[in-house]
């Protein structure tokens, strides 16, 4: 089983590896598209014209798209002066590390984000329609793992699989993304089941079910256009929480460590350090800090445009 979630983290870094500034638009563009056909492009123009957080997002996604332009190839046994944040505990540049460290936490939090979004949407839909046995039995499964504490979790799945031999590079992204999905993904499902009920019970959709519509036709036609934006909203905040969630476990020692480059990375690597030279920590803690605020504040703008209660 190695090999294969070897395999997965290795489509993650060479995606992540792939991550341009050509690239990272087309993202935002989907994004953009994706809250204009729930909402009406309206909306989304006022959202992009009056929220400081989406172009806060915008400027992150391009620093990591154009990481590969602040990468330090100088040999380090020679330090020269003029870096902006100075230099770590092996020579290197801390700016150049800072920057390059976007790409891995964003990786991160946006595989981990769409993995949740995907599997809870999917057992929230089908569960919210078909109800019955079947609800009763995905919504216990969902309260099992969302009574789960997620950092006891996450160091229980993560020292499990290092334990089998699930150490290298890419192995450990695909099982940090793996194991902030797993123990996420009951909040989504939640919140598209509640969604789900609710729209059932309109008129558009019991016109559909008389007219012949079936059920997988009533529910990608019909239910899931109407029910996605409470999702996207989720989904714009936890991808916040998750960059913070990767964070905290590379300062565990059980995510992300060298040579990979990551915010978490930074800041554990820094912890004997603080007193001699607390810049170490100072730069990427006020970077993951910013960021996290960043979608926090660009989710409160997207559930003040799709929420038609809020105008």
């Amino acid at each position: 089983m190695a090999p294969y979630v070897a395999g997965i983290g290795g489509v993650l870094l060479l995606a992540g590896g792939l991550i341009n500034s050509v690239t990272l638009y087309l993202v935002i563009g989907a994004l953009v598209f994706a809250c204009g056909v729930v909402s009406g492009v309206p909306k989304v123009s006022r959202l992009l014209r009056g929220n400081a957080g989406t172009w806060g997002v915008v400027a992150l996604l391009a620093v990591a798209g154009g990481a590969g332009l602040f990468i330090a190839l100088d040999d380090l046994s020679t330090v020269e002066v003029g870096a902006a944040f100075g230099y770590d505990q092996q020579g290197r540049d801390i700016y150049a590390r800072v920057v390059y460290g976007t790409r891995y936490t964003l990786l991160v939090g946006f595989s981990a984000t769409l993995l949740t979004v995907l599997i809870g949407s999917l057992i929230g839909i089908l569960s919210g329609y078909f109800g019955g046995w079947l609800d009763s039995l995905l919504s216990r499964i969902g309260e099992v793992f969302f009574g789960l504490p997620f950092v006891l979790g996450a160091i229980v799945i993560l020292s499990a699989f290092r334990s089998a031999g699930f150490d290298s590079a890419p192995a450990i992204v695909a099982m940090v993304v793996m194991s902030i999905s797993v123990l996420s993904w009951p909040v989504s499902m939640r919140i598209m089941r509640s969604a789900v009920i609710a729209a059932k019970q309109q008129d558009y959709v019991k016109a559909a079910r008389a007219l012949g519509a079936s059920s997988a036709r009533i529910i990608f036609r019909h239910l899931l256009p109407n029910c996605l934006a409470p999702v996207l909203v989720y989904a714009t905040i936890a991808l916040g929480a998750f960059i913070g969630a990767e964070a905290t476990l590379s300062f565990l020692g059980i995510g992300l460590r060298d040579p990979a480059v990551s915010w978490g990375v930074m800041i554990a690597d820094s912890r004997d350090y603080i007193r001699a030279s607390p810049l170490l920590l100072i730069f990427p803690a006020s970077f993951l800090t910013l960021t996290v605020l960043v979608f926090v504040t660009i989710g409160d703008a997207v559930r003040e445009a799709l929420d038609p209660k809020l105008k």
